[in-house]
């Protein structure tokens, strides 16, 4: 077994179990502690368990989630990735949406310079990165700003999103399975997610694998209601193909 799949192993006894320790897992996998150790230390730097003593667990029932700029350093090379693949989706013209999130930040950065498109936020930095590209108009949703994603949220984003229609929605999520659909902590960020797939012709879940490895609170989207999920190639292709099953074409980058 590869590190990655045990490691998705781990998170995904610790969420089912509610915690995991060290010693158990090591004679799980025939390692040494060791190897455990260095297993859930990469797990809570993406930001989806909690070291405690003598084992790990998991950040939804700390009522934890990682900020932006945490998750920005984690699974940089696979964001990067995906975020070029997702370029394949955007239209000649036309409009998008683009969610908060460290891949989106990276999907801004690859834009194509010359393509004339509407690009829709509710990340004043996504927004600020856009404002000076000339061939871009870009649209930056109204709301309270929530300080742990940079995500504008609630009424006033929601009342600017019934009112629009767009091409595609580039959509980030916080954790994804097939039971329970995409999902997020924070149900005032659900809401706004659940507006932009509702007004866009076609949405594109934009996520590395270990957003596949368990659930959060608020679920945005089941997904027969995505049309593509863009991921990594550590995601297993037993699972790629179950989800596959629900609905959306899976692309690994």
């Amino acid at each position: 077994m590869y590190a990655e799949e045990r490691q998705q192993d781990i998170l995904c006894a610790a969420r089912a179990a509610g915690r995991v320790d060290v010693v158990t897992l090591a004679e799980q996998y025939g390692v040494t502690t060791e190897t455990i150790r260095r297993d859930l230390t990469a797990l809570e730097r993406a930001g989806v368990l909690r070291r405690v003593h003598g084992g790990a667990i998991p950040v939804e029932r700390l009522g934890f989630e990682p900020a932006l700029s945490a998750r920005d350093e984690v699974m940089t090379v696979e964001k990067e990735r995906i975020a070029k693949a997702a370029l394949a989706e955007l239209p000649q013209d036309g409009a998008i949406i683009i969610d908060a999130g460290s891949t989106m930040s990276r999907l801004v950065q690859f834009l194509p310079p010359d393509r004339e498109l509407t690009v829709v936020v509710n990340s004043p930095p996504l927004a600020s990165a856009l404002a000076t590209r000339p061939a871009l108009t870009v649209l930056m949703l109204g709301g309270r700003v929530r300080g742990r994603t940079l995500a504008t949220v609630e009424d006033w984003a929601l009342q600017q999103l019934s009112q629009l229609h767009v091409d595609v929605a580039f959509m980030a999520t916080n954790g994804c399975s097939v039971a329970k659909g995409l999902t997020t902590p924070d149900p005032a960020e659900a809401a706004v997610k659940r507006a932009m797939i509702a007004c866009a012709q076609r949405s594109v879940l934009l996520a590395d694998h270990t957003k596949f490895a368990g659930s959060y609170l608020a679920r945005f989207a089941t997904l027969s209601e995505i049309d593509m999920i863009i991921t990594d190639m550590e995601i297993s292709p037993d699972l790629a193909a179950t989800l596959a099953a629900s609905g959306p074409e899976i692309v690994r980058a």
